[in-house]
């Protein structure tokens, strides 16, 4: 099913979605300013508050330095006692700034990591309402790293562009206004053509060196994308001994990401190197003026000093600024990337009425279901069946028949194209799906555990059961004697992805599990697949006995497993081809007569090998 859909790229998101920078931050606005949250809202007046304080007494400083210098330089008396005030106001000027820049973080600080905590948390969640199809079409490595890529950015661009670039260039209004006011136009001028000459490099260079970030995102993506699937099928790699080959597949991966970085390094040298020699030129230039004014006597030395002191407690923010500029619109990139998965439409959706389903035996009812993965290749044909409430129906068939993708319309991981799926007399679209997949227990071919305990992964059937429930699961499902053999018992480990355990132990967790969650109605898909032969028949008896009165489909290749089935449906090429009970299929002497007999002879063979 590779080929559902869709861009199977999880690196294009940013590059696809035309998200804007002021879109991505329009996005993070309602974090930062919660309608619901009073107190949050307090704090971000109360840390813009403390800004505007700590700013205006960062350009007083520089004033009483002037003061100071030229009550020492001036010739006259010193009154100490003046001198003294102003070098004390010039000490409670710089306390003032300190303290208030501090206080900010303080108010700000729930309300930056609450806004992190809330978009990373709604991302996730949104993540889990899309469709099978996005997940398929996408890697967990990538989508992953989207996130972690994502939250970073918000963190620092929280950090620095409210409390950073907005301050500096208010400082920057507030300096140019008291050298025109103290001195004169030209002094304003330069200073904010220097400075705006600065922004505009800044900007350019910057812009043009985003597409050096955006491929070495997409390598680094790649490669951890990578890394991850090879390690996840770790044993698969062995079997084949393909070790060099996945080696050479992330080097692939790095080798683009080594090129991007070295591209992204010496255009960061350039930016660099531009920006040295536009505050160079502009502080020079300024100084000359301020020196030739001290000169002339149209200026004190406390001016001079007043000037560079203004100067060099501009521009060293505004080189700063240029550092931070370049990283918020990286974190920009980066946020996009995961605020784009928020754009993603959900494929499967609640209707605006969707109602709980509503209980009663579980009947299942497929009316003329026709489904395909793709427009053009169909699964399902006009597939019609009932499953009558408390009875067992199973489906049979050759591998690509449409066994599986069944069991998929039922818990609506997709929607089917025409016809319709009902439960108890309800169309499983007008329900809600969290009550549709409440209602059914699935025990897949495929069981994937959590790396976490045995007991988590059982009681993750049903996570408010006690522990005796959970044992008694244990036992229907012939494990509990196994775990108990275990050194820790319940509390043993089962690895990533279940490695820790063989294909029957994790399969009997998986009945486990669904036992423990008592569903309306049960699914098995090829639940005992893995499983040896005598483990297979006890199983299958306790299977028979908790789904006694329950309804229950049950999908299987092996044939012995569904003989007491009530009736059998006889799958192939996505239509329904012969249905009814063992003997009554057997005596048709069709499909199923020769699927049966094909494995009785293969069965034959096997036990004739095994025997030599």
């Amino acid at each position: 099913m590779a080929g559902h859909g869709g861009t199977g790229d999880p690196l294009t998101f940013a590059k696809t979605t035309g998200r804007s920078g002021f879109r991505t931050l329009a996005t993070l606005l309602p974090y930062l300013w919660p309608a619901d949250r009073l107190d949050l809202r307090a704090r971000v007046v109360a840390a813009i508050s403390c800004l505007a304080i700590a700013k205006v007494a960062a350009v007083s400083v520089p004033y009483f330095y002037k003061q100071a210098v030229d009550m020492l330089t001036d010739g006259s008396n010193i009154i100490v006692s003046a001198l003294v005030f102003i070098l004390l106001f010039y000490g409670i000027a710089r306390l003032i700034d300190r303290s208030f820049l501090e206080l900010r973080e303080f108010f700000f600080a729930i309300v930056a990591q609450r806004a992190i905590r809330q978009v990373a948390l709604k991302t996730f969640r949104h993540l889990h309402r899309l469709s099978l199809r996005f997940h398929l079409d996408r890697q967990t490595g990538g989508l992953t790293r989207a996130i972690e890529r994502g939250v970073k950015g918000i963190e620092f661009v929280l950090a620095f562009m409210l409390f950073n670039i907005l301050p500096t260039l208010i400082e920057i209004a507030l300096v140019a206004a008291i050298l025109w006011t103290v001195f004169d136009f030209w002094y304003a001028a330069v200073t904010l053509l220097t400075i705006a000459t600065y922004i505009a490099h800044t900007m350019i260079v910057t812009e043009w060196r985003l597409k050096f970030r955006r491929e070495m995102n997409a390598s680094d993506q790649a490669a951890n994308t990578k890394a991850i699937d090879s390690l996840l099928n770790f044993e698969t790699v062995k079997y084949f001994g393909n070790e060099s080959h996945e080696a050479e597949r992330f080097d692939h991966a790095l080798r683009r990401f080594e090129k991007a970085s070295i591209q992204n390094k010496v255009s960061l040298s350039l930016l660099n190197t531009g920006q040295a020699f536009i505050i160079a030129a502009g502080l020079t230039v300024i100084m000359i003026m301020a020196g030739l004014g001290v000169r002339n006597g149209t200026m004190t030395v406390g001016d001079f000093v007043m000037v560079n002191a203004y100067l060099i407690q501009l521009y060293l923010p505004l080189n700063f600024l240029g550092f931070v500029y370049r990283e918020i619109k990286q974190s920009l990139i980066d946020m996009e990337a995961m605020f784009s998965l928020l754009d993603e439409n959900q494929e499967i959706e609640d209707r605006p009425e969707a109602a709980p389903l509503v209980a009663g035996g579980g009947k299942i009812v497929f009316k003329d279901v026709h489904f395909g993965y793709r427009a053009d290749r169909a699964i399902l044909n006009g597939i019609s069946f009932t499953v009558p409430a408390g009875k067992t129906v199973a489906i049979v068939g050759p591998s690509g028949a449409g066994k599986s993708t069944i069991s998929r319309l039922l818990f609506r991981f997709y929607d089917i194209s025409a016809g319709s799926i009902e439960i108890d007399g309800q169309d499983i679209r007008t329900i809600s799906q969290e009550s549709l997949r409440q209602a059914i227990g699935i025990v897949p071919q495929d069981t994937v555990l959590f790396n976490d305990t045995i007991l988590y992964n059982i009681a993750y059937g049903q996570p408010a059961a006690t522990p005796s429930e959970i044992e008694d699961a244990a036992r229907l499902a012939s494990i509990h004697d196994f775990i108990m053999a275990q050194p820790d018992g319940y509390q043993t480990m089962v690895g990533e992805r279940g490695l820790k355990l063989s294909g029957g132990e994790k399969q009997r967790v998986s009945i486990a599990r669904t036992l423990l969650k008592k569903p309306l109605i049960f699914l098995f898909d090829e639940a005992t697949s893995a499983l040896d032969s005598q483990t297979e028949k006890a199983i299958q008896e306790s299977l028979r006995e908790v789904s006694a009165e329950r309804t229950t489909l049950t999908i299987a290749h092996r044939l012995s497993t569904v003989v007491d089935a009530d009736e059998i449906l006889v799958l192939e090429a996505g239509k329904i081809v012969e249905q009814g009970n063992h003997q009554s299929l057997l005596s048709k002497a069709g499909v199923y007569h020769t699927l049966w007999k094909r494995q009785l002879e293969t069965r034959s063979e096997n036990l004739n090998l095994a025997a030599k």
